[in-house]
């Protein structure tokens, strides 16, 4: 290893961006559908390598250094994003004609830019760099700060967060419950770092231990919740259908076929249950799921009233529309609405945090001069809801709503889920075709139900749709591309769980431990220095 550690370490120029570039592509793997574990380990182990290299290189002053440290981390990410993200090309191919030449920006545009947050993660590093296990410290408290950071920056896309790689199964979901996404992410970058140490001994024993440590509680202490919550009952629950109609995007574009859509629809809504079980108490159908303007084709209400049984609900994505008139333009939002059993609208709710270049364009004006626009073709593209609002049942609990990828931001989920009976999440990923874009989707939508102790209500066009319990176990759901419905119980068990504002203070008190380890480790290197 040591030997091993030496070469890396030393290469320069085009071969040391060519290891940079894929070691993050290696770590790529350990997203879903791979779900290859060990490659993190192999990624980070050559990340601590290379950066040790830029000390043997001194050649310039710090800001050299910096710039150094920077380059490499960019390097790294734009590895990780162009294999984690490629599939987002997909979308640009529904409407070839149209939106083909964008692709490279969709394939290698947007990982360059998202590669910048992990430039800034390998400078911070560098800053406290050191030749122990503080180096690793160093590393995770970058990592944890630039992924905290691409949160919310430029409206924030979280999405493939290196700590993902270390939640696969409900096993090791759990540990995002006490300290949320970005404190599993700074503490893994920890652990995937400490191979490393094996090709370098300088505080190896101490490392390797507090690695071990870190590692045998992430996997206890889910082991500790799972068996404590046991498996939930299937008595006397809420029955949800879950509607998953796998229409072609291109149909949907195309609008020629509207009402044999919603017929599609309708009729899976109305399969009979499997022998001997009970009918669906609530039905989901997707995101944007009703081909046309609901609440200006009353007789889509009345068709809807005849479907549904005595009872039952049916919970539907649909665009909704507002005039504010005096010549203004309407206003569409992303919605999903709640429908009793006579077509009534019990209520709604619109999405808050939009898709950029999907549903709205940022720097608009500047941006449609050179021809950027919307996937979804609207007149001014959606418009943002100021507020989410709970979805109402009839028998007086309601549902947290999150459409489409609003699931992926822990933040999204506010304190007012606790009092709720489920997280809702309606999306079309059908956009992306068979690719890792879906499970990788499905995998974050998860997390929230068990950050937040809730479960989830999942329906999805193409899939993947799921009822998913309180602890990130699947009671039932739809592969991919599966046509079909299923009905699965919607538990009333739950899990004591911390807010997202404890969260956020366990993921700072996490970021401070790994600073506070990096710096006393980086005053030790100096002082032995010199």
């Amino acid at each position: 290893m040591e030997r091993l550690a030496g070469r890396i370490m030393l290469l320069w120029g085009m071969r040391r961006a060519a290891i940079a570039i894929a070691a993050g592509a290696a770590g790529a793997l350990a997203l879903p559908p791979f779900g290859i574990f060990g490659t993190l380990f192999l990624s980070f182990t050559l990340l601590v390598w290379l950066m040790d290299g830029l000390s043997i290189h001194p050649e310039g002053g710090r800001l050299s250094r910096l710039r150094a440290a920077f380059l490499l981390g960019w390097l790294f990410g734009f590895g990780y994003f162009v294999a984690g993200l490629w599939w987002l090309g997909n979308a640009l191919l529904v409407e070839a004609d149209e939106f083909a030449w964008a692709l490279p920006l969709a394939v290698l545009g947007l990982p360059a830019f998202l590669a910048l947050f992990y430039g800034v993660a390998t400078a911070l590093a560098n800053l406290l760099w050191s030749d122990g296990f503080g180096r690793l410290a160093a590393l995770a408290f970058g990592f944890g700060i630039a992924e905290w950071l691409r949160s919310f920056v430029a409206t924030g896309f979280p999405w493939n967060a290196i700590g993902y790689g270390a939640m696969q199964t409900p096993l090791m979901m759990q540990s995002s419950a006490p300290i949320g996404l970005f404190g599993v992410t700074t503490l893994a970058v920890f652990v995937f770092s400490a191979p490393a140490l094996l090709g370098t001994r300088r505080g190896m024993g101490a490392g390797l231990v507090l690695a071990g440590i870190l590692l045998c509680a992430h996997f206890g202490y889910g082991a500790y919740r799972l068996n404590a919550a046991g498996q939930a009952a299937d008595g006397g629950e809420t029955i949800v259908r879950l509607v998953q109609p796998v229409v072609d995007q291109s149909r949907k574009l195309e609008g020629v076929d509207r009402a044999e859509i919603f017929e599609e629809h309708l009729s899976l809504s109305a399969a009979p249950p499997k022998e001997g079980a009970r009918r669906p108490d609530i039905i989901v159908w997707p995101e944007t799921s009703v081909p046309f303007i609901l609440t200006e084709n009353k007789d889509a209400l009345v068709r809807i009233a005849e479907v549904l049984k005595e009872g039952q609900v049916l919970i539907a994505g649909a665009v909704r529309v507002e005039y504010p008139g005096s010549g203004s333009a309407p206003r569409y939002y992303n919605s999903v609405y709640v429908i009793d059993d006579e077509g009534q609208i019990l209520g709604g709710s619109d999405k808050v945090h939009l898709t950029p270049f999907g549903e709205y364009v940022p720097f608009e004006n500047w941006l449609r001069e050179w021809g950027v626009d919307n996937l979804v073709a609207l007149p001014g593209g959606f418009t943002a809801a100021a507020l989410r609002s709970p979805l109402p049942l009839p028998d007086g609990r309601t549902l947290y709503p999150l459409i489409c990828y609003e699931i992926i931001f822990p933040q999204e989920v506010t304190d007012d889920v606790t009092s709720t009976a489920a997280i809702l999440n309606i999306t079309n990923d059908a956009w992306f075709g068979d690719t890792p874009g879906p499970y990788q989707h499905f995998q974050q939508a998860r997390l929230r139900a068990v950050e937040n102790g809730r479960p989830l209500l999942r329906g999805a066009n193409s899939g993947i749709s799921a009822v998913v319990d309180h602890l990130g176990r699947v009671r039932d759901g739809l592969g991919f591309n599966q046509k079909g419905s299923v009905d699965a119980p919607l538990s009333d068990a739950s899990v004591p769980s911390w807010n997202e504002t404890a969260r956020q203070t366990h993921f700072w008190l996490i970021v401070f431990s790994m600073f506070l380890i990096a710096a006393l480790a980086r005053v030790g290197f100096k002082s032995r220095a010199n």
